[in-house]
């Protein structure tokens, strides 16, 4: 018999009602009630832009972390350690985006879109902070392509940006918008969406012991709302034939079977449900009658997690078109003759891209932007397009960090592999004094070899690039 879990202020009854209308039984909700007041199981995804799942199983077999597989992707594990004294986010793997702390459930949406749309180009993201999926996203691309990651949150675009750069992420331009704005702004643009839609965010308890503190059926029903809006707005963004992830981490149906019902019944001849049965293997322990993953807890002990697959067959009538001025794009595409000499000039230095990345700039700026993205440019406003390559001045080129972490391979002439001290150093925002210096006046400083930056040799030491916004203090590595 199990062991019944007294109902306190954590879960609040009108909660409780909306779950036993999705559990099978009493047994299953006292299940569910008892996992949600465990630690939730770390987790991360291999970063496999920078290092293969082979050879970070065998770069990190050192450390004897006990890493699990995770059913539904192949990049996923979750990750027990022995010596948690050191965060896992202090890791020098991490630091060199090796890897990305990600709670094996967020992972889902996005193995669930490339399972059905395994060569999208132009992809968005809806709600795209702090990264996790943009970035698992862009591995799977390959940094072909291009995404459009959006966040609504000015204070979470920063944050965004960051991951995207610490991942070597090249594909992606980031907008700052409420996301009911692209319907009308891009229609029939994107022939793959990710709308991991705002929720009520009852998965996360397990990891948030105040997660339902606030909890109440009314702002549920406001939630779902704008849920409703938003899903609403990104099926006009797809392409008829395109494929749209409506995922929550949150579990009632309210905010999830719901809103899916909703735009079927607003749309009944232009969408259909794509079963996710046959996923992976287990999935069928946490499918719904519809076809839909509504992953509790205790089912694969995890967080909570709500994923929809929706294909459009149709066109629906346009939105009306949207009444803001973009304004003109302060970039100008770089002439040919410019960009073969910047690429020649990048090429000394370790930087190289091909036809997937074009060269454009604004004033002193050089940026490159990713080719598939052209078509949306001059109908929303973007944060940021691309990866900004480089400055220019008189004597030439001041190459910039993201730069170079995005578009250099190991192996290049330049690269001077730093000690673990001064990998420490470089951190830190700390000049590095080796032993030996490097014979050229410009590296790239790398350790384990991967690049942390390009640097200058200034007479017996090498001059920290690192930006400073990036510069971390406190324990590192060890």
């Amino acid at each position: 018999m199990p062991r019944y879990i007294s109902v306190s202020d954590r879960f609040p009854e009108d909660f409780l009602a909306l779950m036993r209308a999705s559990l099978a039984d009493e047994n299953e909700l006292q299940r569910f009630l008892a996992i949600s007041q465990q630690p939730l199981r770390r987790s991360l995804r291999v970063n496999t832009l920078k290092i293969s799942v082979e050879a970070f199983l065998a770069h990190t077999a050192h450390y004897n972390w006990r890493l699990t597989p995770i059913p539904w992707c192949p990049e996923g594990f979750w990750i027990e350690r022995d010596d948690e004294s050191l965060p896992l986010g202090s890791a020098a793997e991490h630091l060199s985006g090796l890897f990305y702390i990600q709670e094996a459930s967020s992972m889902l949406p996005v193995t669930a879109l490339f399972d059905a749309a395994p060569d999208a180009r132009q992809v968005m993201d809806v709600a795209a902070a702090p990264g996790s999926k943009t970035t698992q996203m862009a591995a799977l691309m390959r940094n072909q392509g291009a995404i459009l990651a959006n966040e609504y949150s000015a204070s979470r675009v920063k944050v965004l940006h960051a991951n995207i750069s610490r991942c070597g992420v090249s594909n992606v331009a980031l907008t700052h918008f409420d996301g009911r704005v692209f319907g009308a702004a891009l229609p029939e643009q994107f022939d793959a969406i990710l709308l991991d839609a705002p929720c009520s965010g009852e998965g996360v308890v397990r990891k948030d012991a105040d997660a339902l503190r606030n909890w109440t059926l009314a702002s549920t029903e406001e939630i779902a709302a704008t849920q409703r809006d938003l899903i609403d707005s990104a099926f006009h963004a797809l392409q008829p034939g395109g494929t749209l992830i409506y995922s929550t981490c949150t579990l009632n149906q309210i905010e999830n079977q719901q809103v899916i019902a909703w735009l079927q019944q607003r749309y009944p001849d232009a969408m259909e449900i794509v079963p996710l049965d046959g996923l992976f293997a287990g999935a069928e322990q946490a499918l719904t009658p519809e076809g839909f993953l509504h992953v509790f807890p205790q089912i694969f002990d995890s967080e909570g997690f709500f994923v929809a697959r929706l294909r459009k067959t149709a066109r629906v009538p346009v939105l009306p078109a949207p009444t803001y001025k973009v304004g003109k794009l302060p970039f100008s595409p770089a002439s040919r003759k410019l960009s073969a000499e910047v690429q020649q000039a990048a090429a000394k230095v370790g930087i190289q891209w091909d036809e997937n990345h074009t060269l454009w700039q604004r004033d002193k700026e050089l940026w490159l932007f990713p080719a598939a993205l052209e078509s949306w440019l001059g109908r929303v406003r973007f944060s940021r397009i691309g990866v900004r390559l480089a400055e220019t001045f008189p004597k030439g080129y001041r190459w910039q960090h993201e730069a170079v972490v995005a578009f250099t391979q190991p192996g290049s002439a330049l690269d001077f592999e730093l000690t673990i001290d001064e990998a420490e150093s470089w951190y830190r925002g700390q000049d590095i004094r080796p032993e030996t210096l490097p014979a050229q006046d410009e590296v790239i400083v790398t350790y384990q070899q991967q690049p942390l930056g390009l640097a200058k040799k200034v007479s017996n030491r090498i001059k920290n690039s690192y930006p400073r916004e990036l510069v971390r203090d406190g324990r590192l590595f060890r």
